[in-house]
C-alpha cells in the first residue's frame, strides 16, 4: 500500500485507464474488428509517454 501512496493516485489512475484500454483493444482486435482494436491500442502507450513527459517536467522544476 506504501507503493501506491508514493506513486500518487493520479498516477495510479492514469496506469488503471492503460491496462483498460488494453484489455478493451485485445477485445476488439480478437473479436474482429482488428483497426478499431489496433487504434485503440496506440492509445495506451501514449498516455504513458504523456505522463513520463509530465514527469520530467514536474522534475526539472524542481
Amino acid at each position: 500500500m506504501n507503493y501506491f501512496k508514493k506513486l500518487g493516485i493520479a498516477n495510479v489512475l492514469m496506469l488503471t485507464l492503460c491496462a483498460v484500454i488494453i484489455l478493451v483493444a485485445e477485445y476488439l482486435f480478437l473479436t474482429g474488428d482488428q483497426m478499431h482494436g489496433l487504434f485503440i491500442g496506440l492509445w495506451a502507450p501514449t498516455l504513458l509517454g504523456v505522463m513520463i513527459y509530465l514527469k520530467l517536467v514536474d522534475n526539472g522544476s524542481k
